[in-house]
């Protein structure tokens, strides 16, 4: 195979970047061609996305690549769920758009559900968990103040469609990236025109749907001649990140789960078809589109987020350690001596992450971590035991069996985490890729340009090409025990 030469943009909440993917006979390659920030600004009193800046820097990520000389095949665009952007009839950005993390989303979902539908009713006809930042929920909010942009504009994009078309100038709706948005039906795949009816909004104004690996349209002349590079097509991957970072898991067989590991972790396995049961929904694991007509069945995890803000604390204190130092500081303390649950809502955001450890442990009637080796024992093997029961849970309510874990992301590097998983699920784990999400973006061009003709050989591929490290069960009596234990504790 000749060397082909892919652009993807992965777009993440704080930063993004452009990374160039390299084909070839001998397998996939990845170089980081640009990186920026991601800022959430202030505007009329909302936190919204500064789309005119990113899109600026997209533009920066293309013309660095086409300073390479390589002769770049195409683009395509991830970036994070729920959020849409406003246009009006002359395809003119109406305004920056709302970020989820935005307020005026409190208790959002509550009151839709309490007007419009019950919450059970609504799982059965979507598979998402509720959470007040959906797409349907944010919708619901600007309809209720007759915000503007709602009533006026023409056309609503979700923001990598929304970034493809200002490449482009062609309007679609990705499948992975609509799945996110609570308005979904996953079975007939399309978006429900009640749910959207109840927040005042016509389905016509969403752009035809189309599947991840789909040529939306090509780059507009006036960008290429500005960036250097010719009329290549745009095409709409994975638009959702996470799907493509599941597109891109090096797994030979198909029983296997997922572990997209970083600030936080979402965990789930591929179904054919959406898992709409009392039990899902009572259990709030979400059915969002995957590729090649796949359903991501999983659920949230807070991931690294209590070690990271741990180690800022404890740095801002005089005290510093790098994750090379975690495995040495765990291993001088004794296991299972005390768990915290990682998804309480007190460790979302506290003023000391040490102090909810702490409360934590008191609410629950357990002695304090003494230092902070057995602090960081404490959030790891909470991590782990967290893992296995959230994989028990998704595997007995799918009824699918599972014989290995894929761990992706940043946080496949990890390699005490991984070994604490592997041990606590009590499955053999597979780390890495780390860049699994560009992997995934990457990949998906290569399947609109014909070098990939499905999802086995995508990822058999993957699996030659990226390094992964494997981790063993082991000491599972122990960590059998100490499951029991976390447990009593805290279930």
């Amino acid at each position: 195979m000749e060397a082909h030469h892919f652009l993807a943009f992965d777009l993440g909440a704080t930063s993004g970047r452009a990374m160039l993917g390299t084909l070839t006979g001998r397998g996939l390659q990845l170089e980081e061609v640009h990186r920026f920030p991601n800022r959430i600004v202030e505007y009329g009193g909302h936190l919204h996305w500064d789309l005119e800046a990113l899109f600026s820097e997209i533009c920066q990520g293309m013309k660095k690549a086409a300073e390479t000389g390589l002769p770049i095949h195409s683009i395509g665009i991830d970036t994070w769920g729920v959020d849409v952007a406003f246009f009006d009839a002359d395809g003119r950005l109406f305004c920056p758009p709302y970020c989820y993390r935005d307020p005026q989303t409190v208790g959002a979902a509550e009151r839709f559900m309490s007007e419009h539908v019950e919450r059970d009713a609504l799982y059965a006809r979507t598979g998402i968990q509720v959470m007040d930042f959906n797409t349907l929920f944010q919708l619901d909010v600007l309809h209720r103040r007759e915000a503007p942009e709602l009533a006026v504009a023409e056309h609503i994009l979700f923001l990598p469609d929304a970034l493809t078309y200002l490449l482009t100038g062609k309007m679609v709706t990705e499948y992975t990236i609509a799945s996110t948005s609570h308005f979904l039906d996953p079975v007939r795949k399309r978006l429900d025109p009640e749910l959207l009816a109840a927040v005042g909004v016509d389905p016509a104004r969403f752009a035809p749907m189309v599947q991840p690996g789909t040529t939306a349209g090509l780059l507009k002349p006036e960008l290429a001649r500005e960036c250097g590079l010719p009329q290549i097509p745009v095409v709409s991957v994975a638009g959702h990140d996470t799907a493509s970072a599941v597109a891109a898991v090096p797994a030979t067989h198909g029983r296997f789960a997922y572990l997209s590991s970083g600030t936080w972790s979402l965990m789930g396995i591929e179904t054919p078809m959406p898992v709409l049961s009392s039990e899902a929904a009572h259990a709030n694991i979400t059915n969002e589109g995957g590729v090649f007509g796949t359903t991501r069945f999983l659920k949230n995890i807070t991931g690294m987020w209590i070690v990271e803000n741990l180690l800022k604390e404890w740095a801002a204190e005089g005290t510093r350690y790098g994750y090379d130092d975690l495995p040495g500081l765990c291993d001088r303390t004794e296991p299972f001596s005390c768990f915290i649950d990682p998804d309480d809502p007190s460790f979302n955001h506290p003023a000391s992450m040490q102090a909810a450890i702490y409360d934590f442990c008191d609410r629950t009637g357990q002695a304090r971590p003494a230092n902070h080796a057995a602090c960081i024992r404490t959030v790891f093997q909470s991590l782990a035991m967290r893992y296995r029961e959230v994989l028990q849970q998704i595997t007995q309510i799918s009824g699918q069996p599972v014989d290995m874990l894929h761990i992706i992301g940043g946080g496949s590097k990890n390699r005490l985490l991984n070994r604490f998983t592997a041990n606590a699920t009590g499955k053999t784990v597979v780390a890495g890729p780390s860049e699994a999400t560009a992997i995934g973006n990457v990949m998906l061009q290569a399947y609109a340009a014909g070098l990939v003709p499905d999802l086995p050989r995508m990822r058999s591929l993957i699996a030659a090409s990226v390094p992964v490290e494997i981790y063993t069960p082991g000491n599972t009596t122990a960590w059998y025990k100490g499951y029991q234990h976390y447990l009593r504790l805290l279930r």
